[in-house]
């Protein structure tokens, strides 16, 4: 069931510490959430704390069953580096652009930030506007799970 992981995201992805293979990051996940995202894009700037939040939130509940990984719209490694560094979930290596770039394809990402909600066994699309969801939640993981299941 993980080929379609490594097909969407590549072999490898970036951990706070250091680069992990995909099987072993999103094995058994229920919920994958794609965040595109960038330093230099304000509203990114709004929206990741409140991202982070949710995301610490759902772990201290014992809720293992979300990843969450960072596709960066950054335009070096620097800016990569210092937004990444803010975030408590993975990342696609910043120079994996081919991958990068098959995602917002993939999901018509024209705008950012953008936070795609999937199904962590099937690879299918559960919310393509995650942001949103998480932003009426204010905060109770249950009513974006209700969405989201």
């Amino acid at each position: 069931m993980s080929d379609w992981k490594n097909e969407y995201f590549g072999t490898t992805l970036l951990t706070k510490n250091g680069v992990v293979s995909t099987n072993d990051v999103l094995n058994n996940k229920k919920l994958i959430g794609i965040y595109f995202s960038a330093h230099w894009c304000p509203p990114c700037r709004g929206f990741t704390p409140v991202l982070s939040k949710f995301y610490e939130d759902f772990k201290e509940q014992d809720l293992d069953g979300l990843e969450i990984i960072f596709v960066s719209s950054d335009s070096d490694d620097d800016s990569f580096d210092l937004y990444y560094k803010e975030q408590p979930w993975v990342a696609l290596p910043f120079d994996d652009k081919d991958h990068s770039d098959s995602l917002s394809n993939k999901y018509d990402v024209s705008g950012i930030p953008s936070l795609i909600i999937l199904d962590g066994v099937t690879g299918k699309i559960k919310d393509r506007d995650g942001r949103t969801t998480i932003s009426q939640a204010r905060g109770d993981i249950n009513k974006s799970l209700i969405k989201w299941n």
